[in-house]
């Protein structure tokens, strides 16, 4: 799946959490007073199976990831990219899920196309769709970005978006004091913290110092705080939490287990995060 600055920002996500314990060892005990919680964790959105995970299609690796992420009572995300097949085979895959239980959903998450072809997407993905999020940071990657026409999303981009929408609203990718700016005049209900995967080269840094350093700024101007990369550990899910997410989302080490052990190697895993 790659990353930029020689991996470095790949490195930084999955080190962050444990900088953060270091440098406020009370971190943990202050926030949590010791009695049982049930952290909130999703599957993060991934679309590129066939070139980065090695599945021969989309359906084929969505179809199982997603059914594994449900059975292990994990939250749904599905992402779109190029061809349609990677948004659509997510669609189809929750609908899927839905026949066996009605209640399931996803939030649903957009690349920053214009808006006429981002409404169409969102009426694609309308009977699946916990949520919707417009994926801000894809933009500054570059071999996204050279692929499909993506643009740079404005407030007022986002804002027409919003007001287009039935489901809680998610700016995705939040990671800079740019983006930081957009939530202000925006105010999504959801901002999701992300340098997808390490991916993004607008800045050097980790989500987990990027949350430290804004949760309490941003809470100001959204209902939700999400975050994901390199959480790989019950310890880093605790940390989010304390440092002010109300859920956080895994990537890469669920594709791992579904790749190396299936379902139940899935459900292993979550039970892991949830517990230690």
């Amino acid at each position: 799946m790659g990353g930029v600055f020689a991996n470095g920002n790949f490195i930084a996500n999955c080190k962050g959490w444990a900088e953060c314990r270091e440098a406020d060892p009370a971190l943990l005990s202050r926030f949590f007073d010791g009695t049982p919680f049930a952290p909130k964790i999703r599957l993060a959105p991934m679309t590129g199976a066939v070139e980065n995970i090695g599945f021969e299609d989309e359906q084929t690796y969505y179809y199982t990831m997603l059914f594994s992420a449900y059975k292990a009572g994990l939250g749904l995300c599905i992402g779109d990219g190029t061809p349609d097949i990677k948004l659509q085979a997510g669609i189809g895959a929750v609908k899927w899920i839905q026949k066996q239980d009605a209640r399931v959903k996803a939030a649903v998450f957009i690349k920053p196309y214009d808006n006429e072809r981002i409404f169409e997407r969102i009426s694609w993905a309308e009977e699946v769709s916990e949520s919707v999020g417009i994926d801000i940071d894809s933009y500054n990657i570059v071999t996204m970005r050279n692929l499909v026409s993506l643009e740079k999303k404005t407030a007022a981009h986002l804002l027409e978006i919003k007001k287009h929408l039935h489901v809680p609203f998610i700016i995705k990718g939040v990671f800079t004091q740019d983006d930081i700016a957009l939530v202000k005049e925006v105010r999504p209900d959801i901002v999701y913290i992300s340098n997808h995967g390490g991916r993004v080269e607008t800045r050097m840094g980790s989500t987990a110092e990027f949350l430290q350093a804004h949760a309490k700024d941003l809470r100001n101007y959204c209902g939700t705080l999400w975050v994901d990369g390199g959480i790989r550990t019950a310890q880093d899910v605790a940390t989010a939490l304390a440092l002010g997410a109300e859920e956080v989302a895994v990537g890469r080490p669920m594709a791992t287990a579904l790749c190396g052990g299936g379902t139940q190697a899935v459900c292993d895993l979550a039970e892991v995060l949830r517990k230690g």
